[in-house]
């Protein structure tokens, strides 16, 4: 029964990880695609209603999702 515990816990703490990971990462990469972008205001493109700005940042957002899960679950080498 501890056992199941232990695993859970391990479990919940990678939640946390992966979630925190993913959180500062999106931000960063957020900042990196502003920078390379410096005539375009993408939030207020985004108020504005331009819909392909939000295609653009959503494909920013998946693909920066993508990396860090398969980063995050990958095997340690031993």
């Amino acid at each position: 029964m501890g056992q199941i515990f232990l695993e859970l816990g391990r479990a919940f703490a990678w939640t946390l990880v992966s979630a925190l990971a993913m959180g500062v990462s999106l931000g960063i990469v957020i900042k990196i695609f502003d920078a390379f972008t410096p005539g375009l205001n993408e939030i207020e493109e985004l108020r504005k209603g331009n819909v392909a700005v939000g295609i653009v940042l959503a494909a920013v957002i998946l693909a920066t999702g993508l990396v860090i899960g398969l980063t995050l679950h990958a095997p340690i080498p031993v």
